[in-house]
């Protein structure tokens, strides 16, 4: 049976890498997975493109553990190996209105905007403003609600804005429950909204833009076909209808991940910027 993960951690066995796929171990606050590949010849099979997938596990992403901070500045040096020079547009992707699809727009809202800085402000004692880099932030809701595929209000929005990237933030699907809410994964190859939950929109991509989509998420989610294959090491007949499963404190953990997604894209962003800087736009 086939196992539902967006996490590429999850989708390559480390004693088993297919030809063209690599992996490297580091980290200090996080245990990072960096999996490279190559090219596109698990595109169809594994749903895992051409380009770099770095995974962070922690116990836990609360903004109230003794290594918050090393974990917040170890996320902003990750980001920062992904996000060229330049104007950035911050994307959230999903429904604040169902909290597992809340975590794209739970971070927009916390992430620092600075593009309309240098045309409203221009005293020498707002210097320092002026001078972070241009970012936008948005969220836009989901088909369901706008009926507008995200894909084509991003591109709208690029093709004003000219950024030098886009990142997406999106509540992704995992095959280990106990990875959700306390895994965050950053790929520089796109994403496609609500691949998981089987519900895939047009994808974000620099194909589609024109400039590098860096996808940044964390797992919300998990079906109930894989939870019991894990628990029992049986495969389900497909006939058995499937589902959906979430943690019960799922508000707790998309409120943690959202918060420190947001310091590392403010401190990867904005590098002047200090960690007290950051946590006092909290």
């Amino acid at each position: 049976m086939e196992i539902r993960t967006d996490l590429a951690v999850e989708s390559f066995a480390a004693d088993n890498l297919p030809a063209g796929v690599h992996r490297q171990v580091r980290g200090s606050a996080f245990e990072i997975t960096e999996i490279t590949i190559d090219n596109d010849n698990c595109l169809e099979t594994l749903g895992k493109g051409r380009g770099r997938y770095v995974t962070l596990e922690g116990s836990s992403l609360s903004r109230f553990s003794d290594d918050y901070e090393k974990m917040a500045v170890e996320l902003a040096d990750e980001l920062k190996r992904l996000v060229p020079d330049g104007e950035i547009l911050v994307v959230g992707l999903g429904n604040n209105d169902i909290t597992p699809d809340a975590l794209g727009p739970q971070v927009v809202s916390k992430v620092l905007a600075t593009r309309h800085l240098r045309d409203e402000l221009d005293s020498e004692e707002e210097a320092f403003l002026t001078s972070l880099r241009r970012v936008s932030a948005f969220a836009g809701g989901v088909l369901g609600q706008t009926g507008i595929e995200t894909a084509e209000i991003v591109k709208a929005i690029a093709g004003e804005l000219h950024p030098a990237a886009i990142i997406a933030i999106d509540a992704l699907a995992c095959s280990d429950v106990s990875r959700l809410g306390t895994t965050i994964q950053l790929s520089d190859s796109g994403i496609s909204p609500g691949s998981g939950v089987s519900n895939a929109r047009r994808e974000l991509s620099e194909k589609l833009f024109g400039v590098p989509v860096i996808a940044v998420g964390v797992p919300t989610v998990v079906d109930m076909h894989t939870i019991v294959r894990s628990l029992t090491g049986r495969d389900i007949d497909r006939k058995v209808p499937n589902m959906m499963v979430t943690p019960r404190d799922i508000d707790r953990l998309t409120e943690r991940a959202s918060q420190l997604i947001a310091f590392g894209i403010n401190l990867a962003l904005h590098p002047r910027l200090t960690f007290e800087d950051v946590r006092g736009l909290f």
